[in-house]
């Protein structure tokens, strides 16, 4: 059990819960100081050691790893509608709002494309995934080059797919944050996918506890939102506290204001409030870059006082 469950995001499949841990602890004492909070942040880590407060990762990469290659295959994937679906809508929040021009004037070529009928003349043969191969192009995907975009994006859109589409996966994922969930529990903080998996499993416990999403795809309303669990979505009804933050060039992210897409549960009153002026640097999607931020520490120094 832990009084901060933290759940990590996609593409994360090859490391584990500990070394997940030993980045994201230092980044969220880092947060924390910058707040003011200094003798909450020794309690998160000093010294080069965990604190005194027990903040524990909820691990569920493992599900996306083929159980036959040892750790070296890396994850099973499917080619379906959905992965397309989920690069669609990437690449539209891409050609609205991407930092770089360059990749706002390639996402909108592939959608004029795809509008004509023609995004996937340039395809790569009977099972060309048009979406999928045109999010390879734009620089925000691709800071190390070409190559290794291909080997993210298709390690991305495969496991948001799968998770939305395999009961297992879903459920595996989910557990693994229950099983860290109990009556010391203050504070969940989900990143990327993993605010998918929170949120979810957040609908599953009666433990108070306050939630902190960054860099959430959650109201992505053309293929994430209408498949949540319950539907309609509403806040987790135990939750004191919602806290969505997303930095403005973070595609993932998507810039949705969350609160119009979430009411309140019933009898209850709190609802999400969404922080998008955040700035992440050269990396908007980096889950230490949003931990390090003055707003999230002071968000999490309120949600443990």
């Amino acid at each position: 059990m832990a009084t901060i469950v933290l759940v990590h995001g996609i593409a994360q499949e090859q490391y584990g819960a500990d070394l997940l841990e030993a980045q994201w602890l230092p980044a969220l004492a880092a947060g924390v100081r910058t707040a003011g909070f200094g003798e909450l942040a020794d309690q998160l880590w000093r010294g080069q050691r965990p604190g005194v407060l027990e903040v524990r990762m909820a691990f569920y990469g493992n599900a996306f790893l083929d159980p036959g290659a040892q750790g070296g295959g890396g994850p099973v994937g499917t080619e379906d509608e959905l992965t397309e679906r989920i690069a669609d809508a990437w690449l539209t929040t891409a050609a609205d709002q991407a930092a770089d021009q360059r990749d706002r004037l390639e996402a909108q070529r592939y959608l004029d494309n795809s509008a004509l009928g023609t995004a996937g003349a340039q395809g790569l043969g009977r099972k060309a995934r048009p979406a999928a191969n045109a999010l390879t192009k734009l620089k925000w995907f691709a800071p190390f080059g070409f190559g290794m975009a291909r080997k993210f994006v298709n390690r991305s859109l495969a496991q948001v797919s799968r998770y939305l589409s395999e009961e297992t996966v879903r459920e595996f994922a989910q557990q693994q944050v229950l099983d860290l969930i109990g009556p010391e529990t203050r504070l969940v903080i989900g990143h990327s996918l993993g605010s998918v998996v929170a949120y979810e499993a957040l609908h599953q416990t009666q433990q108070p506890a306050a939630l902190v999403t960054l860099g959430s795809p959650l109201a992505l309303q053309s293929i994430i939102y209408p498949l949540l669990r319950p539907q309609p979505p509403t806040v987790p009804a135990a939750l004191t506290r919602w806290e969505n933050l997303a930095d403005r060039d973070d595609i993932v992210a998507a810039h949705l204001d969350l609160a119009p897409y979430f009411p309140s549960a019933p009898g209850r009153d709190v609802a999400p409030t969404t922080h998008p002026e955040l700035d992440n640097g050269s990396s908007p999607h980096d889950a230490t870059h949003y931990l390090t931020k003055k707003s999230v520490g002071r968000i999490i120094a309120e949600s443990l006082s």
